[in-house]
């Protein structure tokens, strides 16, 4: 079993999107951003899904050391885990970043106090969230496995092309997560190409896979990337 992501055809309406992915599989992830933005579950109920939502993640920092951008970026999230109560979705959100070395610590503390509050809310709501790892991307955190304790116990969401970016996958393979994105790249760009187009061991991927008993999101950037890394993973999750 499969679930795929919406950034298939983030470039279409939702509503295009949905119906397209119906028709391979039942669960969805929705890139709640862009055209795929959501502001309320009407769409979502339309369908039987099995939901899980990538929060809004352009213009959010929950990092952030401007304080109305920090509380405005948890409300974003609130605001998504509202929606996600409505159709029973876990959500998968970003850990923020810093501006300038020098504004690290300060930004620790400021991703600490987001995660206090997003807990909070996620558990008023009753839904579950998770934190995705980044890719090499400056001042971001979360880009290697020694940033794990920054998440003070909340869960890991695993996406396997952004650990590779930053040559640190099979670290990531090392640790529990709850949630994983799969995507392939050639080591230097975020991709998202088909499932072995790119570099990464696939073999060892869907080792931790089953043995975390979860099912793997495919987020690769074409329909058709979709449907190819399915064929390819099928087999190999069988075990």
């Amino acid at each position: 079993m499969f679930s795929v992501s919406t950034y298939c055809l983030h470039t279409h309406p939702l509503s295009y999107a949905l119906e397209r992915l119906s028709e391979i599989t039942d669960m969805i992830e929705l890139m709640d951003d862009g055209l795929h933005y959501i502001s309320s579950s009407e769409i979502l109920e339309s369908y039987s899904f099995d939901y899980s939502i990538h929060a809004p993640a352009r213009g959010v920092n929950i990092a952030s050391l401007l304080e109305p951008i920090r509380r405005a970026s948890v409300e974003v999230i609130d605001d998504c885990f509202a929606i996600a109560a409505e159709v029973n979705a876990d959500v998968i959100i970003h850990p923020g970043y810093f501006a300038w070395v020098a504004e690290r610590g300060a930004a620790e503390e400021q991703f600490a106090r987001s995660l206090r509050e997003i807990t909070e809310a996620a558990l008023q709501r009753g839904v579950t969230f998770s934190v995705e790892n980044m890719g090499n991307w400056d001042y971001f955190f979360l880009r290697t496995p020694d940033e794990i304790p920054l998440l003070q116990g909340a869960p890991l969401t695993l996406d396997i092309g952004h650990a590779h970016l930053n040559a640190c996958l099979p670290g990531f393979l090392k640790h529990s997560f709850v949630h994983i994105h799969i995507h392939d790249n050639d080591g230097v760009n975020d991709a998202h190409t088909a499932v072995e187009t790119g570099t990464i061991d696939f073999t060892e991927v869907c080792r931790a896979v089953n043995r975390e008993g979860i099912t793997p999101v495919i987020e690769v950037e074409t329909l058709e990337g979709v449907l190819s890394s399915i064929e390819t993973l099928r087999p190999m999750l069988r075990g």
